[in-house]
C-alpha cells in the first residue's frame, strides 16, 4: 500500500492529535477545545484560518501558483451523547460523551492532509479545509450552506471521506449516485379519553389507537411503495400513561423515515400523516401530526466519484477500489455541500485483524490509527491531482 514516505514519518504525530481529540469529545455547536486545537495547528503550517463558520466551524484556505481552481475538503468534528465502554488511555474524559462515528479521525487526517500540502506546495490554485460543527444533531453541514459557505471559498468540487468498518483496511468505496438515504422524522401525539382501566367502553384509549398507528404504518413500505425502491419507516418511541390501571389521555409516538430517492420522499410525506389520521379517526381519537424534513440523500456526482476513485486506486490500488456498492439508509449531512457543488463522499475501510472492526456508534467503537495516513494520502493525492502544477499538467 504506497502510503507516502513524507507522510508516514508523521503518523505518530496525528496518533497523538486523533487520540487527544478522542479524549476530549465535544457535543454539535460546542466543539470549542477541537476547534481551537484545529485553528492552532493550521496556522502553524501557514494556513489562513476562518473562524466562526456556522459556530464553531472553521476553514482553513491554502493557495498556491496561479491556478484559478479551487477543491473543498471537509470533516466533521462533532461528537455523540453516549458513554464510552472502553477502557485504554485515550477513552473519553467527558461522560456521557465519545468519538462514536470516526469524528476524530476524519478531523485528523484532513489536519494531516493540510500539513503534507502547506509544506510541499505540490499543486496550483486553492484548497479550503472545511472543519464542520454538528453532524450527528441538526446539520452544521445545513448551517454553513446557508450561512454562504460556497459564497466565501468558493470551490469547483467538495470532497469527504468517512470511516467504514464493514470494509477492510486497504480498500475503498467510491460510488455514483445515492449513497446514504435522506432522514426525515416524525412525532404523532394522539389525543384520547382517559378513564378507568376496567371501564374501557367509556374512554378512548390513545394506547390502543397508537399500537394500530404502528402496525398500520409498517403496511406503507409493505404494500404502497415499489418493491425495487428503499424505504424505511422505524417507529421507536411510544410514550404513554403512569400507571397500570388508569388508561391515560394521550399518546406520543415517534420515528424516523429514511428514503433514496426524492419521489419516494415525497410519497412517505404523504401517506405516512394520511395513515395515521385515518387510523386514529377510525378510533374516534384526535391526533396531531409534526412532520418534520432532516437530512436530504448523499448523491455522488458521477465526475466526482470518478476524479475520487482515480485518486484512491493510486494510494490503494485499483483492486481496492469499489465502484459498485448498496447504498446505506444511515444519514450524512455531506449531502448539503453535495447538493451546491459537485461532490463525492469516499467511504474508506477500517477494519484489521485485530482492531477497527466495532460498528459506529457502539460504545466500543474507536478510530483505526492505521488509516490516518492511508488518509491522508488519499487526500494528497487527489488535489494534486485536481490542482496540477504547469510543470505537471
Amino acid at each position: 500500500m504506497p502510503v507516502r514516505n513524507s507522510i508516514a514519518a508523521f503518523a505518530k504525530d496525528m496518533t497523538a492529535w486523533r487520540q487527544d481529540i478522542h479524549m476530549h469529545p465535544e457535543l454539535g455547536m460546542q466543539e470549542t477545545r477541537t476547534s481551537a486545537t484545529v485553528a492552532r495547528l493550521l496556522e502553524s503550517w501557514g494556513i489562513e484560518v476562518t473562524r466562526g463558520v456556522a459556530g464553531t466551524g472553521i476553514v482553513g484556505t491554502l493557495r498556491n501558483g496561479t491556478g484559478k481552481r479551487a477543491v473543498g475538503i471537509r470533516a466533521d468534528m462533532d461528537a455523540l451523547p453516549m458513554t464510552e465502554a472502553n477502557g485504554f488511555a485515550h477513552k473519553s474524559t467527558h461522560p456521557g460523551i465519545m468519538h462514536a462515528c470516526g469524528h476524530d479521525g476524519h478531523t485528523t487526517m484532513l489536519l494531516g492532509a493540510a500539513k503534507h500540502l502547506a509544506e510541499t506546495k505540490n499543486f496550483d490554485g486553492t484548497v479550503h479545509f472545511i472543519f464542520q460543527p454538528d453532524e450527528e444533531g441538526d446539520g452544521g453541514g445545513r448551517l454553513m450552506v446557508e450561512q454562504g459557505l460556497f459564497d466565501r471559498f468558493p470551490c469547483d468540487l467538495v470532497f469527504a471521506m468517512h470511516t467504514d468498518t464493514a470494509l477492510p483496511l486497504g480498500q475503498a468505496s467510491i460510488v455514483a449516485g445515492p449513497i446514504n438515504a435522506a432522514a426525515d422524522r416524525i412525532d404523532i401525539y394522539i389525543t384520547g379519553k382517559g378513564g378507568h382501566a376496567a371501564r374501557p367502553h367509556i374512554a378512548i384509549d390513545p394506547v390502543l389507537v397508537g399500537a394500530h398507528i404502528v402496525i398500520a404504518v409498517q403496511s406503507i413500505v409493505a404494500r404502497r411503495v415499489d418493491p425495487l425502491e428503499s424505504a424505511v419507516i422505524s417507529l421507536c418511541q411510544f410514550h404513554a400513561g403512569t400507571v397500570r390501571n388508569v388508561i391515560p389521555a394521550e399518546a406520543h409516538i415517534g420515528g424516523t423515515i429514511r428514503t433514496l430517492k426524492p419521489h419516494v420522499r415525497e410519497q412517505m410525506a404523504k401517506l405516512l400523516p394520511d395513515i395515521v389520521r385515518a387510523t386514529a379517526e377510525a378510533h374516534g381519537a384526535g391526533v396531531r401530526i409534526e412532520y418534520g424534513r432532516g437530512y436530504p440523500p448523499v448523491i455522488n456526482s458521477a465526475d466526482a466519484a470518478d476524479k475520487a476513485a482515480q485518486a484512491a486506486a493510486q494510494v490503494l490500488g485499483a483492486e481496492g477500489v469499489i465502484r459498485e456498492r448498496a447504498p446505506s439508509m444511515g444519514a450524512e449531512d455531506f449531502s448539503y455541500m453535495a447538493e451546491k457543488v459537485p461532490g463525492c463522499m469516499i467511504k474508506i475501510g477500517q477494519k484489521g485483524a485485530d482492531k477497527g472492526g466495532v460498528p459506529v456508534h457502539h460504545p466500543n467503537f474507536d478510530f483505526n490509527d492505521d488509516l490516518l495516513p492511508i488518509g491522508v494520502s488519499i487526500w494528497a493525492t487527489l488535489v494534486e491531482q485536481e490542482l496540477p502544477r504547469g510543470d505537471a499538467a
